[in-house]
């Protein structure tokens, strides 16, 4: 293996150093005040129907926080992505290793509703896709239809806030792209002139719409209109949540679909049972549906334990099928 398949471990190790200078330094003040730095990982296994196994730490993510006594705020986050894994005949390797930057941004606090932010971040489009760390998801796999229907990240500016009323709240966000991503990984879709708006309404019942514009480049460098609403609601350890994302091309004609529906029901000391359903089409890669049965355990607040069962039709790359079990913490 080359020197980057031991980054992951030695950056753990690097990130909890710096965690613990950072907390002493916050009681003497100095240089670091202001700053925190955390981070999550996961691994993962994974047994397709045809009896193939292939194994991964998945992922090591570090956030760096930055919040002074004005108005200006950072926020960055690094990923080391599957810096080891192995498939069954083949043994471990780090071919797909690599290092991202996932987020950087910085937030000016123009007034107690308005604020503005520039840099690198998550496309603020459903829910998933803006809290798919794995440790704070249900399960090992991603819907595909939050992932391949619209850019998960943009370079560019946002204009956020909310209006609060008693034990509710407004939220709204304005984005545009300013600067196209310069590199792409594996099969990755390419965007360009992403924009849109994103409304949230939070409460007992949480309710989102997200309208978007944006180009892909493909041959023709079609140009779509996406339309998603999204929405979850808790009750008692009890939730039940869902998206559901249409996409048409500027003449309308039907460019795609997807959602999902998901249920998550306590089972008793910290176990929780599991169950989605999702389909998506997306005319340049036919169409899919899934079925997710599984279980969660939340031994600790910042540690999750998940095992499922995903079947439905054809296994694809950005969708495999089978057994999975994996391990997040939150750091």
């Amino acid at each position: 293996m080359r020197a980057i398949s031991c980054y992951g471990v030695l950056s753990v190790v690097v990130a909890l150093s710096l965690c613990k200078s950072a907390s002493a330094d916050d009681t003497t003040g100095g240089f670091l005040d202001g700053f925190k730095l955390g981070g999550y990982s996961s691994a993962y296994v994974n047994v397709h129907p045809g009896g193939k196994s292939e194994a991964s730490l998945e992922e090591v993510s570090f956030l760096l926080r930055w919040e002074g006594e004005g108005r200006w705020r950072l926020f960055s986050e690094l990923e080391q992505e599957k810096p080891v894994s192995w498939k069954s005949g083949q043994g471990f390797t780090n071919d797909g290793a690599k290092i991202d930057l996932e987020r950087f941004y910085f937030d000016y606090n123009i007034s107690e509703q308005y604020n503005l932010r520039a840099g690198r971040f998550l496309t603020p489009a459903g829910r998933w896709n803006l809290i798919h760390a794995a440790p704070l998801v249900w399960t090992t796999t991603r819907p595909i239809s939050t992932s391949r229907l619209f850019p998960q990240s943009i370079n560019g500016v946002m204009l956020y806030g909310a209006k609060s009323f008693e034990n509710q709240a407004f939220e709204y966000t304005f984005f545009a792209e300013a600067l196209q991503d310069q590199h792409l990984d594996g099969d990755e879709i390419q965007y360009r002139d992403a924009r849109g708006g994103r409304f949230a309404f939070s409460g007992k019942l949480n309710l989102g719409l997200t309208l978007m514009e944006f180009n892909e480049a493909i041959p023709g460098s079609p140009q779509f209109r996406l339309a998603g609403v999204d929405f979850m609601v808790k009750h008692d350890d009890w939730e039940f949540s869902g998206e559901a994302f249409q996409r048409y091309y500027s003449n309308n004609r039907d460019g795609g679909s997807g959602g999902y529906l998901q249920a998550v029901a306590p089972l008793g000391n910290r176990w929780f049972a599991v169950g989605r359903v999702e389909n998506f089409k997306r005319p340049a890669e036919g169409s899919a549906e899934r079925w997710v049965v599984g279980t969660a355990w939340r031994f600790q607040p910042n540690r999750v334990f998940k095992l499922e069962y995903v079947g439905g039709d054809e296994e694809r790359v950005d969708a495999p099928k089978g057994l999975f079990s994996s391990f997040a913490i939150l750091f």
